[in-house]
């Protein structure tokens, strides 16, 4: 049984204001893993101060010393990454070599390449009679959620400290260990006092209140897209930069040539992937339609091959995150076969010989763009798979849809691919597989605004000055 039961604020673990706490539920068994405190508005406004009086000195502290302190972060982070993959599977559910390999692998790659860029960026460039100057934009609130913890929690604190701002960070309650166990990190390596803090609990209500506060200069958010509008209204009161990074129903699109069935198959495989729940998932799945036959086949083939089981185990696919998730899921597959699409793989309820957990069953329905399953994101393993008759229409039905964070193309011409890539509105495009810390993320449309990842990220943190003269 865990107990997360104190607060980091000013440079130290800290009792909250209010004695409050809130089970986390482990949704491999449905039972109680352990007890966090639950935050209140009191906690957030002692964060916000501490944060607020550690921002002049950490804002003028000299790249060098920055550097020094992302390298002792690192030292840290490593020696405690298999706690961190074994903290993540138990509070979300993702398999063992996942939480220990790709979900802290995020995190360190993240870390890395703050490193990376605060080596070459430059603060000040002189253009003509200018001097411009890139300066840390202040205090910021993190928001970040449950479905990639060390991902999108690394990905918002390392570019704000390589920028020198300080932040408050609050993380998701449904998984708050790895974060408790990040603070301690961020500790031992002797980040200054203030300039991290965190507190947990309620993200209506730590996080609203972080967002109205008036000595929060940026919120930084990742989630759906119902609490990002709620966001931008609250933020909008005291003039905030607001960075979103929300929902999306990307398309991955298959080429008609020779390797089209084994991509079909690295797609089905791929979007059942930490059980479906990631914002960027590939999960309409756009095939030739004189070959769709031989594609069914393949995403069948592919969705069945998956193994569900015990997170603890050597399965695939562990449980998705709580029984609110589920049964949301589990909504989706039944609007799914009432709306007419072909089931061809999974569909209803846990799998076979598996009675408690949160598990579903990797799913693939062919239907159409217009139905529901294919407009709105379900978050969970549910691929629905479109026919197209010619590349334009394939990118038209991509297009299609109010969503634009990420997508995908694959193919054995990379340059057809390419070309397929540059005509879709979405933020990210993945070809055949392609990976880059450095690259940009964020989204179009519905999708947010901004960019993370590598030197993009550094600017969300970052107001620009203009010395004339």
């Amino acid at each position: 049984m865990r107990e997360y039961l104190k607060f980091y604020i000013d440079g130290q673990f800290v009792d909250p204001v209010e004695a409050k706490t809130a089970e986390v539920i482990n949704p491999a068994t449905e039972e109680v893993s352990g007890i966090i405190s639950v935050g209140s508005v009191a906690d957030i406004d002692r964060a916000v101060a501490a944060a607020r009086r550690a921002f002049p000195s950490w804002s003028q502290v000299s790249v060098a010393d920055r550097l020094d302190l992302l390298r002792a972060i690192q030292a840290e982070y490593a020696k405690r990454s298999q706690e961190l993959g074994e903290a993540v599977t138990e509070e979300m559910g993702a398999p063992l070599s996942l939480g220990c390999g790709f979900h802290t692998g995020l995190g360190a790659g993240h870390l890395q390449t703050a490193i990376e860029v605060l080596e070459r960026f430059e603060f000040e460039q002189q253009r003509g009679p200018s001097l411009i100057r890139y300066e840390p934009i202040g205090v910021c609130g993190l928001i970040t959620p449950w479905n990639w913890p060390m991902n999108q929690t690394c990905v918002k604190i390392f570019p704000a400290l390589a920028t020198g701002n300080t932040m408050i960070l609050k993380p998701p309650q449904m998984a708050p260990y790895s974060a408790a166990i990040l603070a301690e990190i961020l500790h031992a390596a002797g980040v200054p006092a203030g300039v991290f803090n965190m507190v947990q609990g309620s993200g209506a209500l730590l996080g609203t209140a972080l967002t109205r506060h008036p000595d929060v200069d940026m919120i930084s958010f990742t989630g759906s897209e119902p609490v990002g509008v709620q966001i931008t209204r609250d933020a909008a009161e005291t003039v905030k930069r607001v960075g979103l990074e929300l929902g999306g129903k990307s398309a991955w699109i298959v080429l008609d040539d020779g390797a089209m069935a084994a991509n079909i198959t690295n797609a089905t495989v791929g979007m059942m992937g930490n059980s479906g729940q990631t914002c960027s998932a590939g999960s309409r799945l756009l095939v030739p339609n004189a070959r769709m036959e031989e594609a069914i086949a393949a995403a069948a083939a592919a969705a069945n091959s998956v193994t569900v089981g015990d997170p603890q185990g050597n399965f695939a696919m562990g449980p998705v995150v709580s029984k609110g998730q589920y049964n949301i899921i589990q909504d989706y597959i039944a609007k799914g076969l009432e709306e007419g699409a072909q089931l061809i793989a999974g569909g209803p309820g846990r799998p076979e010989g598996i009675e408690r957990g949160f598990y579903c069953r990797p799913t693939v329905f062919v239907g159409t763009n217009d139905m529901v399953i294919a407009r709105e994101e379900i978050f969970g393993p549910v691929l629905v798979m479109i026919g197209y008759d010619d590349i334009d229409q394939a990118v038209e039905i991509a297009n299609d849809s109010n969503f634009g964070l990420g997508g995908y193309v694959s193919g054995e011409d990379a340059d057809a691919c390419r070309d397929v890539a540059r005509r879709m509105r979405t933020g990210a495009i993945w070809v055949n597989g392609g990976f880059d810390f450095h690259a940009p993320f964020g989204g179009y449309k519905r999708s947010g605004n901004g960019r993370e990842w590598g030197e993009f990220g550094f600017h969300e943190y970052l107001e620009v000055k203009a010395i004339i003269g």
